[in-house]
């Protein structure tokens, strides 16, 4: 399973290079159902070339465009992972990605890529980042509530204290631990006790210095970043960590033991229970935050305010209808809006723009069934100013 990350997420917001083609289908994964996917990929296909071909500009490009499409079905690999599918196509793009849940079958035309049903994959609610470290290795994850990957941290952050320390750091830092039950890990929770050449207070200076490079690194990676940072490590480490560290989201609790010998999957089945709940909390908070009466004049509930909004990149917290559309269309350079009860040629989904823009700025977004929305509406902001 692949979901996009941040990173790829922001490139097909970014792009523009008429027409985008979006497109959604549930995966069957078990008996007779699922010889049903090729055969709803190849009526999307179909859908896809009667809609581009309407288009005089775009019908000599049709044959390009479905190109790399079509030899999907008969593909019996490609069916092989996933619950859903999202492909995303212009003559500059071709990005495919297999789902963990199931998504609604979904053709979308248009002059940019719908976004929509990716965001319960995307949002707070469903990401962190696990930093996980000892004095031999460092690797920093993301994660989500079904999958996790290593990511790649920049070339001026050491990959082990060694680098730090120079060729015999043996000599300069070793520790010996006692462990203690309820840890996770080779060797259980440790309590350093270090020795040799160089005295204690040395050894904690390198390590500092070791974290504040790791820390810089960070920064680097992650200076629009709200989504929690979990630590894996002895504890004593960790502590040290934390002394340095400025990234704001930073959890109180990590994983204490030694990760070096854990794989990826063990990582995320120990730490998400850590994640979850802070997840959860801060979408009661901002829930919370929209019925305060001091923030009367930083609310909105009214479509005509929150898109333009978004779009300036006015939108700290956007709640947004997660199974309905509200259709209409929006001019960014003047900021004519027009919302209408039912889809016409030429609209669009009115909440995926609001949504989109306000992810693209690093702006909050939770789709939320309709009636958990404030205000009773399909969407509701708080506003930064």
């Amino acid at each position: 399973m692949q979901i996009p990350s941040k990173y790829e997420v922001k490139t097909l917001m970014e792009e523009y290079h008429d027409p985008c083609i979006s497109l959604f289908l549930p995966i069957e994964r078990v008996g007779q159902e699922t010889q049903q996917n090729p055969v709803r990929l190849r009526n999307s296909l179909r859908e896809i070339e009667h809609q581009v071909g309407q288009n005089p500009r775009f019908s000599t490009k049709l044959t390009e465009l479905l190109e790399p499409l079509q030899a999907l079905p008969d593909d019996e690999t490609f069916w092989q992972e996933g619950q859903g599918l999202a492909i995303f196509r212009n003559l500059e793009q071709f990005r495919c990605y297999h789902l963990p849940e199931r998504v609604q079958e979904q053709v979308v035309v248009s002059t940019h890529f719908y976004l929509k049903p990716l965001f319960p994959f995307l949002t707070n609610e469903g990401h962190c980042y696990i930093l996980a470290f000892s004095q031999n290795r460092i690797r920093f994850l993301s994660g989500t509530r079904y999958t996790i990957q290593e990511v790649l941290l920049p070339e001026n952050v050491p990959e082990s204290l060694a680098e730090v320390l120079g060729e015999h750091p043996e000599k300069e830092l070793q520790y010996h631990s006692s462990t203690s039950k309820g840890t996770v890990g080779k060797g259980g929770r440790h309590a350093l006790i270090f020795h040799g050449t160089g005295a204690s207070d040395t050894s904690k200076e390198h390590l500092v210095r070791y974290f504040h490079q790791i820390n810089r690194g960070l920064r680097e990676l992650l200076h629009d970043e709200t989504a929690p940072l979990v630590l894996a490590g002895v504890e004593y480490l960790m502590d040290l960590y934390r002394e340095v560290n400025t990234y704001p989201h930073l959890l109180e609790r990590g994983l204490p033991g030694n990760p070096d010998d854990l794989s990826e999957q063990t990582l995320h089945k120990h730490i998400w229970p850590l994640v979850e709940p802070i997840l959860l909390q801060a979408r009661q908070e901002a829930l919370a935050q929209y019925q305060e009466p001091a923030e009367i004049e930083r609310i909105s509930n009214n479509s005509s305010q929150i898109v333009p909004a978004a779009f300036e990149g006015r939108i700290a917290t956007l709640f947004s209808s997660n199974n309905r559309e509200q259709w209409g269309r929006f001019d960014p350079f003047t900021e004519a809006i027009e919302i209408h009860e039912n889809a016409i040629p030429g609209d669009e989904d009115l909440l995926e723009r609001a949504a989109t823009q306000t992810f693209l700025h690093g702006g909050s977004v939770y789709l939320l069934d309709p009636t958990m929305i404030p205000g009773g509406q399909l969407a509701a902001a708080v506003f930064r100013y």
